[in-house]
Order: structure tokens, then C-alpha cells, then sequence
């Protein structure tokens, strides 16, 4: 099975950069970020004629947005957080599919250093651990995946003397990122590319596609049992250089 997580930056700009990477990537799970679409403006039907024919997404408005498109069946799907107040922002679609409970995630950005929403951030990731030790084990199939608005470390970053300290990039991010990783979970490319150095997004300011100026925000977060079960995860990096593209590159991982 190939699941593949892609933050679209809009999916009514870029529904026919969707149907070209279920066609050259060919997932059978795609999970979508930032669709920015209420659900009634949803292309529910284009998606279907793709060949996913089990769809869930949870909208809003010019901002957020998450979906998930399968060839298998959706089973137990779930919008935002199962416990305490639902956040207000479309963040979280999460399913059972062929046995594995996949979450497709658009994590808060933070917007600023220090900041209420910087703080949020770093709460949001609280609640995802927390849900994840009330709900699973270590030891179930659980696949986490999409746009983690983190870089895990330093190698995560085209330049890690200039990104040091700034968002994305910061010491509270990456231990509540780690944090998230201790309910007993790995970063499946890292885990793979030890020593390599991919980004899966670039900044559409100051050339930063064109001269690799890039930061590796999108992930694929595995339990053992399915990590023993992984034969390759992918970066799919010329999507980035499509035109009008989004300003992430699809992430794809291999399930035996």
C-alpha cells in the first residue's frame, strides 16, 4: 500500500496537479493540506473520476482544510481532536484503512516566535500525544502524516546557521515534535536517508525553489509494527517544479 501526503496550497488551483500525481505517483491513500475550500465547494465528483472512490474532508474557508482519498474503504473516519473542545481550525482527517489508522495533519504554522499562535502551536502538538496515549499503543498500526510545519533538526534545513532560532526551526518546536515521536513513533524518511539532505518545501520569495533554499516539513511517522513493513519513503521533488505549483512537494511511503 503507498500513502502519500501532499499540502496543495489550495485545491481549487491545483485540483489538476492532484489527478497528475495520482497518476505518476499513484497513491492509494492521498492525504490533502490546505484545500482552503468550505465542504460544499468540495470536487467531490473529480476526485471520484481519479479512481478514489472513499473520500473525507473537513473544509474552511480561504485557510486550513484537510482531505483523504482512497481506494479502500474509510473506516472509523474522524474530523479535529476526539476529545475537549474541538478546534477551530480544519486540521486534523484521520481513517482506518486496510487495518492501519492513518492521520493526515496540517499542524499549525505558529506565524511568529513567542507569539499566542506560536504558543497555540506548541499546544496543538500537546493534544495530538495526549489523544495518541489515550486511543493507541506503541505497538498498533498507526501512520502519521502530512504538513508538520517542523524541522526535526538541523539537517532538516538548507541552511541551519541562518534558520537557527526562527520559526519552524526553533528548540520548542523541535522537542515538541520529539515529544509527539516518544509515544513510539519514527520518522520514516529520516529513518531511511540517515545522512541525506531533501526539503519537501521551498518559499516562493527570494528564489528559494531555484536555488534549494528549502526546509523538509512534511512527514511520514510510523509505529514499528508498520515500520518494519516499510520499503521506501519518497520525496517526490519535481512536483515542486510544475508550473503554478505549490510551494511543498509531495511525500509517498512504501507499505510491504
Amino acid at each position: 500500500m503507498r500513502i502519500a501526503t501532499f499540502n496543495v496550497n489550495s485545491l481549487n488551483a491545483r485540483l489538476d496537479h492532484v489527478r497528475r500525481v495520482t497518476e505518476e505517483i499513484a497513491p492509494d491513500v492521498l492525504c490533502l493540506q490546505e484545500t482552503k475550500l468550505e465542504d460544499e465547494r468540495f470536487p467531490e465528483l473529480a476526485i471520484r473520476a481519479m479512481g478514489y472512490e472513499h473520500v473525507a474532508f473537513d473544509g474552511q474557508k480561504s485557510y486550513n482544510g484537510v482531505a483523504m482519498l482512497s481506494r479502500f474503504p474509510l473506516e472509523d473516519v474522524q474530523k479535529n481532536f476526539r476529545e475537549g473542545e474541538p478546534h477551530p481550525d480544519r486540521r486534523i482527517i484521520a481513517a482506518t484503512v486496510q487495518g492501519v489508522r492513518i492521520y493526515g495533519l496540517y499542524c499549525p504554522n505558529g506565524t511568529e516566535v513567542g507569539s499566542d499562535r506560536f504558543h497555540g502551536k506548541l499546544e496543538w502538538y500537546r493534544r495530538l500525544r495526549a489523544e495518541l496515549d489515550a486511543h493507541f499503543a506503541p505497538g498498533d498500526d498507526v501512520l502519521i502524516t502530512g504538513d508538520f510545519n517542523v524541522t526535526p533538526t538541523e539537517n532538516d534545513a538548507w541552511d541551519p546557521f541562518r534558520s537557527e532560532g526562527k520559526l519552524l526551526c526553533t528548540t520548542e518546536e523541535r522537542e515538541a515534535f520529539q515529544h509527539l515521536l516518544d509515544f513510539g513513533l519514527t520518522d520514516a524518511w529520516r529513518e531511511l536517508n540517515p545522512f541525506a539532505v531533501e526539503f519537501s518545501w521551498w518559499d516562493y520569495q527570494k528564489m528559494g525553489w531555484q536555488r534549494n533554499q528549502g526546509l523538509r516539513i512534511d512527514h511520514v511517522l510510523l509505529t514499528d509494527p508498520l515500520l518494519e513493513r516499510c520499503s521506501a519513503v519518497t520525496i517526490h521533488r519535481d512536483v515542486r517544479g510544475w508550473d503554478k505549483a505549490s510551494d511543498h512537494a509531495p511525500v509517498s511511503v512504501d507499505l510491504d
